[in-house]
């Protein structure tokens, strides 16, 4: 597969060099200074594959786009959207006019990934990312006080939210908030409560299906355009696989998974295939799952969680958790030498590393929350270390 890095632009503290001494060639990237619906201009997308390329011996390349975010109204389904549709197409032509063919996006209502914590203590020190469920209820509940909050968790979960809530100070509910709004790197709108409030009740009445029939919509408009210039979308799953604020999530499963590859079947309409969103969920195989999809897959991202009876989890070591690590990079590997043998142009899936422990030197650094240099540098040497293995066993390509 080929190593790949999520780099935030010239102000992630981690830098291109870092990237390249953890042994990735290629960047992962995404424009974030353009608000949502605004169309990328080939300048802007030069100027940043520029930077990129700026230090021709570490021999870098901007590999994959991600995200070209969709705008809220999309997902809403409010309104003429066709101007919307046609910024993206342009966007895309633009990309593709550039050399760039693998856009990620994700089609989560108002928030990307979701973390209650984003400094949960490691032994020997280091953090991680952590979702509390008791958590996210008291903010919902208790801060928020969404009308419907309380349905569907247990007495047990209640308490622990009412605990928590009860025995918070100001400064733990801002750090609540702000942790909720930290999967949001490049985002243009952050929600105070009222704000937050204010978001939600435009989608008053959204249901998964309302909710499937947009993300169609916006498939059947996007895609035939990506066929064109020879763009490959890949959905990114829900992160967490569960509802959040009232609000349905249509990429969780398998059988989401399944429809939406299905709503517009073509070689364009493709997945992420990103095992921590997926090994969140209980009922996922995610080994399985990207064998089922396999050839849908066009880009990886590899962590692993480790789950609590409850529906919390924290980020796992990458070789760690409940996914088996292993199996999945063999799936994948698999795929890339089936490519390979009939000829595809694109065999090679790009992956990369995802949401490392902030460990020794990260710490107090400031990087983007999951993204700090040390622990993904860790964790892409150990599945380095997994592929060289499994490439020396099978005869794929390492």
């Amino acid at each position: 597969m080929e190593q790949c890095w999520r780099w935030f632009g010239p102000d992630d503290v981690v830098t291109l060099a870092q990237a390249r001494q953890a042994g990735a060639t290629g960047i992962v990237n995404s424009l974030h200074q353009i608000p949502y619906g605004v169309v990328w201009s080939v300048e802007e997308i030069e100027k940043r594959q520029a930077i990129v390329r700026g230090d021709r011996s570490l021999g870098l390349e901007w590999k994959v786009v991600e995200s070209l975010p969709i705008h809220e109204s999309v997902k809403i389904g409010e309104g003429d959207l066709e101007t919307v549709f046609e910024n993206y197409r342009q966007s895309m032509r633009n990309l593709a006019a550039c050399g760039l063919q693998v856009i990620c996006y994700n089609f989560m209502p108002v928030l990307d990934w979701t973390r209650t914590q984003l400094a949960e203590p490691l032994p020997g020190g280091g953090t991680a990312l952590r979702f509390n469920l008791h958590e996210y209820v008291a903010l919902d509940h208790f801060m928020l006080k969404r009308k419907g909050a309380d349905e569907g968790h247990s007495a047990e979960v209640m308490d622990k939210a009412r605990a928590w809530f009860e025995r918070s100070t100001e400064a733990d509910r801002d750090r609540l908030l702000s942790s909720v709004m930290a999967g949001l790197p490049g985002a243009f709108d952050r929600y105070d409560l009222p704000g937050l409030a204010r978001i939600l009740e435009r989608y008053a009445g959204m249901t998964h299906d309302k909710l499937r029939a947009n993300l169609k919509r916006f498939l059947e408009a996007i895609i035939p355009t990506a066929e064109e210039v020879g763009i490959r979308m890949c959905i990114h799953p829900d992160d967490p696989p569960r509802p959040l604020f009232g609000l349905p999530r249509i990429c969780s499963d398998e059988d989401d998974i399944a429809w939406i590859l299905g709503a517009v079947d073509s070689p364009a309409n493709g997945l992420t295939l990103c095992s921590g969103s997926l090994g969140a969920n209980p009922k996922n195989d995610v080994p399985a799952i990207a064998r089922r999809f396999a050839d849908k897959v066009w880009f990886a991202h590899l962590r692993n969680v480790a789950k609590d009876p409850d529906g919390s989890f924290m980020e796992a070591e990458h070789l760690g958790g409940d996914t088996d690590m292993v199996a999945l990079v063999d799936a994948l590997m698999a795929e890339e030498k089936r490519r390979k043998a009939a000829g595809l142009p694109h065999w090679r899936i790009p992956m990369r590393p995802d949401h490392g422990h902030e460990l020794l030197d990260d710490v107090g650094k400031g990087s983007f929350p999951g993204y700090p240099a040390v622990g993904r540098l860790r964790g892409l040497a150990e599945l380095r270390g997994v592929m060289t293995a499994l490439a020396q066993i099978k005869g794929y390509d390492a």
